[in-house]
């Protein structure tokens, strides 16, 4: 798996956790998928991803969008 890979991934598995647990837990979780959607809009633009720069230093083999 490569750091773009894992990106993606963990981004999903954000936006699905906001949702789940705006339907079970309280309303507000939805500010999670929005900040993770935000968060990807961000990087598009700039190329920059906290995410991606912890999966690298954890040692994930880069990819070609974060480098």
């Amino acid at each position: 798996m490569t750091v773009d890979r894992a990106v993606l991934a963990f981004a999903g598995i954000v936006v699905l956790a906001g949702i789940a647990l705006s339907l079970t837990v309280h309303p507000y979780w939805i500010g999670l998928s929005a900040f993770a959607g935000l968060n990807m809009v961000q990087a598009a633009f700039t190329g920059f991803c906290p995410a991606a720069k912890i999966f690298k230093a954890m040692g994930v083999a880069p990819g070609v969008a974060f480098k």
